[in-house]
């Protein structure tokens, strides 16, 4: 059976290495296109200009329009052939990297990824999601070529809002979670092939330390200190999570996260992905008939402990329509969808029972 395992080509994570940055890419190529938020220009853009200018790498800067859509792919991507770069560096969240990952492939660009909050484990992988321009999700594309440099700031991450860092645990932590049930069934990976042994180990390690450290490493991020705790689970939330899942699979926990940004009132509340798949982890839970009370339980808490919805109206959507709920759960069971990666069927209606128990669940942890 043919296995594989995807990774970048170097991941960087430390205190300050932003300042690295223009000696890190003086390998890779002599001009960068650096796609960035605005806001974040006031945030880190010294850093990253100093830095490329003390390496020698000329570099070309464009603000992110807000939204992972094919136009902002291809207006990057023209831009950057424009101005003839031939290396693209994406700095901020996880839509900024996609776009930037995406302009590369067309532009036969190296690919750098310089996460700036620590909410999802986009960075490492060859992927990207996209919506369209009312932020409706599209579907994601896979790439032949993982970014050549990750590199991730802990002192920035640190400084970012909770919300986000508290996020990425709910897309770390569906790592293992959906590995579990892809390995069952014999899924293929992102790449066409089954997981690794070292991508299990590291999807498990995911896991396991968000568990050991995650409370804690909330608790210090609030008060912007960074300490081993929070260093672990940068790491978790990043480079296990990312190898994890794109090694691994996904399953229910991601098609209901995926469905969820559609959803207005969730687009309202500004959703984020790792929340909306932390209640998709939820839902998986409640679906699957190999989970024992006592393991759903321990995660629901862990959930509920670190503040991820585990309810619809911790995702916006109250008063509860069960209307609502019955048409996620049957975009999620169209053909081809991640939720028959499982490996038992998976049908609407026991997407909607599963949706429904979560929330009963989450209501009675919480209480």
């Amino acid at each position: 059976m043919r296995k594989t395992l995807l990774a970048p080509r170097r991941y960087v994570q430390g205190p300050d290495v932003l300042a690295e940055l223009g000696e890190l890419l003086k390998p890779l190529g002599t001009k960068a296109l650096v796609l960035w938020d605005g806001p974040l220009k006031g945030l880190v853009g010294d850093t990253v200009r100093q830095s490329l200018q003390k390496g020698g790498v000329a570099f070309f800067e464009v603000d992110f329009k807000g939204e992972a859509t094919l136009a902002e792919r291809k207006r990057v991507g023209d831009l950057a052939a424009k101005e003839g770069c031939n290396i693209s560096v994406a700095i901020g969240g996880g839509k900024v990297l996609d776009v930037g990952k995406g302009a590369a492939i067309d532009q036969n660009m190296r690919i750098v990824t310089v996460p700036t909050i620590a909410s999802n484990d986009s960075p490492t992988s060859a992927a990207s999601v996209w919506y369209d321009e009312n932020h409706i999700f599209q579907g994601f594309e896979c790439w032949h070529f993982n970014p050549d440099l990750v590199l991730v700031d802990s002192r920035v991450i640190v400084n970012a809002p909770v919300r986000s860092f508290v996020a990425g645990m709910g897309d770390a932590l569906s790592t293992w979670v959906e590995m579990e049930a892809s390995m069952q069934s014999r899924t293929k990976n992102l790449s066409g092939g089954t997981p690794t042994l070292a991508a299990e180990a590291l999807a498990k390690l995911a896991f396991d330390t968000l568990f050991e450290y995650g409370i804690d490493a909330k608790r210090d991020v609030e008060n912007h200190v960074l300490t081993p705790a929070v260093e672990k689970v940068i790491e978790a939330n990043t480079l296990l999570s990312g190898l994890g899942f794109e090694s691994g699979s996904l399953a229910t926990a991601h098609s209901i996260g995926n469905e969820l940004s559609n959803v207005l009132a969730c687009q309202k509340a500004g959703m984020m992905h790792g929340e909306k798949v932390a209640f998709g982890v939820a839902t998986q839970l409640c679906l699957d008939d190999s989970v024992t009370a006592t393991y759903r339980n321990m995660i629901f808490d862990f959930l509920i402990a670190i503040g991820l919805p585990v309810t619809f109206k911790e995702l916006n959507i109250e008063p509860l329509d069960p209307a609502l709920v019955r048409k996620i759960a049957e975009n999620c069971a169209v053909p081809g969808s991640l939720v028959h990666f499982h490996p038992f069927e998976v049908t609407a209606q026991s997407l909607y029972d599963a949706m429904m128990s979560a929330d009963a669940l989450g209501q009675a942890r919480k209480g």
